[in-house]
């Protein structure tokens, strides 16, 4: 199998004019990863708008509601597994701008559905459409970072995803109380033309390829010398063991996700103006623990035992959530879970980058995504139904609590290894 350090050696890595135009790639990625979690977690605002739930006829089942995020996360696992091979094959840039039209188109369509069922279809197509964007994302990291930038690398665009949360969930709030619930996704469609002249002018000259492209003038990886590639990939315990713990990370990034407005609005008294401004706060201490690991990452090596003590921490403070009554100091404990979440998750794409051999690098990091989205996918339907049959939203939160506690023992076999 490939090392990171052959796999450097062997790339043909892209001539930059700058350190700013190297790391501006990155900066491209994460205007993708934030518009993608605006599309994701928007409809999250709307699980407490009246309106909207009588136009889409679900009333107040909270597992009716739970399914919109599910189904997203459904598709977008199967999505990223089955289809980011696609980026081996293909150049990443072509198939990013093909990814972000789409869910624009379909963002749209989502403000013109009259329901449940309209909603629900189009959440799945919407699943597909966004489900290749991170192993796009890695592999052109890969490309274009060496070993010693790659974590920082990830992390510029995996802060996407407190950054999407920390101005999603503020601005649909805004845009609910001001203009209703279809202007919500209206605006997320407008977003996607910005975001579509952001890759198409930032990725303008950077030289991408297909992974399975090797370099000089040595032939293309045939199909059946890929999925060679792939076979050495699935027997690789290592690779498991990291997707399977991802898939206790995901399970807690999308029931946190899924479920924060409700919870603080219903368990802890958060009014909706209120809401705007204090869900923030858990995004901003992730971005900040992200970026915080990151740096620690590149500089230590330690992969594994940092995505491992992240995770843990993560669980451990979230249980405090469940015994603060207060609202203001349980989302405080809250952020610092959060933070302890970003603290780990910056590694672990380099973590994964260890361990998989180039030619597949877009394959392994689907299969790592679509798992752990699979998983992840039951969060909201699982504490939605928790929360249903029990009133209780303290016990949605334990389950979470429970998969990040015992998701983080999963890695502690490779934490002397990586």
């Amino acid at each position: 199998m490939e090392t990171v350090k052959e796999t450097i050696e062997n790339s043909e890595m892209p001539v930059q004019s700058s350190a700013i135009k190297q790391w501006s790639i990155s900066v491209v990625l994460m205007v993708c990863v934030v518009l993608a979690f605006f599309d994701k977690i928007s409809i999250a605002v709307l699980f407490s708008d009246p309106a909207f739930q009588d136009v889409m006829g679900i009333g107040t089942d909270k597992t009716k509601l739970g399914w919109l995020m599910t189904s997203f996360l459904l598709a977008y696992g199967f999505s990223s597994i089955f289809l980011s091979f696609v980026g081996d094959l293909i150049n990443p840039r072509t198939c990013l701008l093909i990814c972000v039209g789409a869910w624009g188109v379909l963002m749209a369509l989502m403000g013109l559905a009259t329901s449940y069922e309209q909603l629900l279809f189009l959440r799945v197509l919407l699943g597909i459409a966004e489900g290749p964007l991170f192993a796009l994302a890695y592999s052109i990291v890969k490309q274009c970072y060496s070993s010693g930038q790659q974590a920082r690398a990830s992390t510029m665009f995996l802060l996407g995803t407190p950054i999407g949360a920390a101005l999603g969930f503020p601005i649909t709030s805004f845009v609910l109380g001001a203009h209703g619930w279809q202007m919500t996704f209206f605006v997320m469609a407008s977003l996607t033309l910005v975001t579509l002249a952001v890759v198409f002018w930032g990725l303008k000259g950077v030289k991408l390829k297909a992974d399975a492209k090797l370099a000089g003038n040595r032939k293309r990886v045939t199909w059946q010398q890929h999925m060679r590639n792939s076979q050495l990939l699935f027997k690789t315990p290592a690779f498991w063991a990291v997707c399977l713990f991802n898939t206790a990370l995901l399970t807690y990034l999308w029931g946190l996700n899924g479920w924060l407005p409700s919870y603080l609005i219903e368990a802890k008294g958060v009014n909706l103006k209120e809401f705007g401004t204090l869900s923030s706060l858990p995004f901003i201490a992730m971005l900040v623990g992200e970026v915080a690991g990151a740096f620690l990452s590149d500089k230590t090596g330690k992969r594994a035992a940092q995505v491992f003590g992240g995770l843990l921490i993560a669980g451990l403070s979230m249980y405090l959530v469940l015994k603060i009554e207060d609202a203001v100091l349980a989302i405080a404990a809250m952020s610092v879970s959060a933070m302890s979440w970003g603290f780990g998750v910056s590694s672990v794409f380099a973590l994964l980058a260890r361990i998989t051999p180039a030619s597949v690098s877009a394959t392994a990091g689907g299969i790592f995504n679509g798992f752990g989205n699979f998983a992840g996918a039951a969060a909201p339907v699982v504490m939605g139904y928790i929360v249903t049959q029990t009133g209780d939203f303290n016990l949605g939160l334990l389950f979470l609590v429970f998969v990040a506690v015992l998701g983080s023992f999963v890695l502690l076999p490779l934490v002397k290894k990586y």
